[in-house]
């Protein structure tokens, strides 16, 4: 018994040197966890049980039969993130550069499959070099098999992916098709094709990090919700986001608890709207004083910033927050910001996480670069988002709602449930001065008459009281007692029901 006691423990110590400790060496250098590390700072201390420490690829071709290490590039297992549990495969740049091969990919499967059962978030951790080349389509088999378990599990568990070095080639896909992506600037790229066969192909000449860095993925092309410096801040801003999410679409939002009375006011949002209808102010402002104790986790903070999207807390429990950025760009909609929040509104809707939706919004943004771009396709997909969403939607217009963009914007007519509006409110087809030039057209010479149909304008639909009046609006209320009025409304709708007709499946205009 003591011989085979010693031979567990031997197989073990052996697993987890990984690649041994010159490339653990190695990865420390470039500022890099191994994986192990990564998933001793992800979950809590001494949760994490292993699956699959023994297990080896079965190649024998170009040399592999020689070349086996336990584990074969990917560590896997559950574990819990403040009490709950969550799975979780980290790649181990350590072991073949953490390429996918047939073992490692069946690996990857098992924790898949298994939270898909058990209803809980998986979360995996990026630092790899693609498929093994040596066994050539058996690694893109596995890979497509890992492919189908993230779309089987979309919309039915939480799926995160931290990129935290190298991603290319068919790695980047299983990421592309989950739930949220977050990188590590400096040490994390991702692309189809690297520099080399660009170079090729292209004539271009381009670094990784032109190509596939944190600062193109979080800026422009929208791949990834966010970065951070490090591997350490990476991933306890995970542990963060989890606390925010439920555990299954089964599953109620978390709710913790909190000494923030719901009913606290914030007398400075009185004054949070300029005088001027053209000057901008923080949006964020608003969302940090109405969630609880000040905690908002945004989500693309760097991409389309006329949008800010993210989790907060209202009496404990997780909402989703969507709100018009008069900061940039005047908070107009433009094919970026719909994009951006229609598929954070979808998430919301997928976990029955309650959303609210502050609007301040002139429009949508004009110009052949948008018309060209789609802007209409992309327009409708975050209308077509908070059309079909079932969820609690609670709605407050702070200023301006204008044209289409006051209909996308959660208004009552896509079934939202609570629409709200503070005092400065300005619900029109357009602004003042632009409706009156165009309905008075014959009398534009005539500055003095213009000046006075445009109070006309202004006095007849440039306040929330005309929506009122019809309904469009449930209460016109203080700047001041948002939350409090929030925190009602969201406490009203947690027992709402509401199903839409039955289908295969939508067919959202992508």
């Amino acid at each position: 018994m003591k011989e085979v006691l010693e031979e567990l423990e031997l197989r073990r110590q052996a697993a987890r040197a990984g690649g041994g400790a010159a490339r653990v060496a190695a990865q420390h250098k470039l500022g890099k966890l191994t994986a192990r590390e990564r998933i001793e700072v992800l979950l809590d201390e001494g949760s994490f049980e292993e699956f699959g420490m023994y297990v080896e690829h079965r190649s024998n071709d170009f040399g592999m039969a020689e070349k086996k290490i336990a584990g074969d590039g990917v560590v896997t297992g559950w574990g819990t993130v403040n009490g709950r549990p969550v799975f979780v495969f980290a790649k181990d740049f350590t072991v073949f550069g953490g390429s996918l091969s047939e073992a490692h990919a069946e690996k990857i499967q098992k924790v898949q499959d298994m939270a898909l059962k058990n209803g809980a978030p998986i979360i995996g951790l990026y630092d790899a070099g693609g498929a093994r080349i040596q066994e050539g389509v058996a690694a893109l088999g596995g890979y497509a098999e890992v492919f189908q378990r993230n779309v089987l599990a979309s919309g039915v568990i939480p799926q995160i992916s931290v990129i935290m070095g190298p991603c290319a080639g068919g790695d980047v896909y299983s990421p592309a098709m989950t739930d949220f992506i977050f990188m590590v600037r400096g040490r994390s790229y991702m692309f189809v094709t690297g520099p080399d066969v660009v170079k090729t192909v292209t004539n271009e000449t381009v670094t990784p990090e032109e190509l596939g860095g944190a600062s193109v993925h979080t800026t422009r092309s929208s791949i990834a919700d966010g970065a951070y410096d490090n591997d350490v801040e990476a991933l306890t801003e995970m542990r963060r986001l989890i606390d925010y999410l439920p555990l299954s679409n089964r599953a109620e939002p978390p709710e913790i608890e909190t000494a923030d009375p719901p009913g606290r006011e914030e007398v400075s949002l009185d004054r949070l709207i300029p005088d001027s209808a053209n000057k901008p102010y923080d949006i964020k402002e608003l969302i940090l004083k109405v969630v609880d104790e000040g905690d908002f986790f945004e989500i693309g903070e760097a991409f389309a910033r006329n949008i800010v999207t993210g989790f907060g807390r209202v009496e404990g429990r997780t909402g989703g927050f969507v709100a018009n950025q008069p900061m940039v760009l005047a908070g107009v909609l433009d094919s970026d910001a719909s994009r951006k929040a229609a598929r954070f509104v979808r998430f919301c809707d997928c976990f029955s996480i309650p959303i609210v939706t502050f609007v301040d919004v002139p429009g949508f943004l004009p110009g052949t670069a948008q018309e060209y771009g789609g802007l209409i396709k992309h327009g409708a997909k975050l209308l077509f988002a908070y059309s079909e969403a079932t969820v609690p939607k609670v709605t407050v217009i702070t200023r301006k709602a204008y044209g289409g963009a006051y209909d996308v914007m959660a208004s009552k007519h896509l079934r939202g449930d609570i629409n709200y509006a503070w005092p400065t409110a300005e619900i029109a087809v357009m602004g003042a001065k632009g409706a009156v030039e165009i309905i008075y057209r014959k009398e534009a010479g005539d500055p003095d008459k213009i000046a006075e149909r445009t109070k006309e304008y202004e006095a007849r639909f440039m306040s929330p009281f005309v929506a009122a009046e019809r309904g469009y609006i449930d209460e016109v209320i203080m700047p001041h007692a948002t939350r409090r009025r929030v925190a009602r409304a969201l406490r009203l709708l947690r027992g709402k029901a509401l199903e839409n007709p039955w289908k295969k499946h939508d067919n959202i205009p992508l």
